[in-house]
């Protein structure tokens, strides 16, 4: 009959084999898991992180090359008659800006691809508000709620609610679409995906357009 001592250091010897069992075990579980775990954190950090999901909207949504116009559009002084009620800034007709480089984005802070690149139209506007005329007109949205997402990301872009009619040429199919007009409402580039708007190549498109 075996001493309590040697009951002590069969049960020790027990429990360091079940350890090591158990490591063994768990080692072939993630190798042959790692990819589905790997997803699973992948979509646990989307669903429970806001910021890493923007981020991975912004790599996934974005474009990187920049699409000029091929034909010679305009929007004619009828079209870019539109009224316009400022969210963040003063009222003012689209027409006002004829004479200017436009920047013109149509979004909705409801809207997961606007809202991903909406950082970067940001950043643009910082640099280059003194040469280009911004205009971010929020479509089927509501004012308080376009209010709130732009105080809750410090964003300072003139954003601004359509009140008069547009036009087939320019009402949006998708969101967001952007159009970059040149002088006098002539289209020099389109966009109807979201992008990296302070991207080196949108600069120097910029620059070249507007020197």
């Amino acid at each position: 009959m075996a001493s309590q001592s040697e009951v002590g250091v069969l049960k020790k010897t027990l429990s360091h084999q079940q350890i090591i069992t158990s490591t063994h075990q768990f080692m072939n579980f993630l190798r042959k898991n790692w990819l589905t775990l790997l997803l699973s954190v992948f979509l646990v950090s989307m669903f429970l992180f806001p910021d890493f999901r923007a981020f991975v909207q912004r790599q996934i949504l974005m474009k990187p090359s920049l699409e000029k116009v091929e034909k010679d559009v305009t929007f004619t002084a009828e079209e870019m008659n539109i009224q316009l009620k400022g969210v963040n800034v003063p009222d003012a007709n689209l027409a006002d800006f004829k004479d200017k480089v436009v920047f013109l984005n149509f979004w909705g802070s409801w809207c997961p691809p606007c809202r991903a690149e909406y950082p970067s139209i940001q950043k643009l506007y910082d640099a280059k508000k003194d040469k280009v005329a911004f205009v971010l007109i929020a479509m089927q949205d509501e004012e308080e709620k376009v209010k709130k997402f732009l105080a809750d990301n410090n964003y300072t872009t003139p954003v601004y609610f359509a009140t008069s009619p547009l036009s087939e040429k320019m009402l949006p199919k998708v969101f967001p679409t952007t159009f970059i007009l040149g002088k006098n409402g002539r289209i020099l580039m389109k966009e109807d995906a979201a992008k990296d708007w302070n991207s080196e190549s949108v600069h120097q498109f910029l620059e070249s357009v507007n020197p």
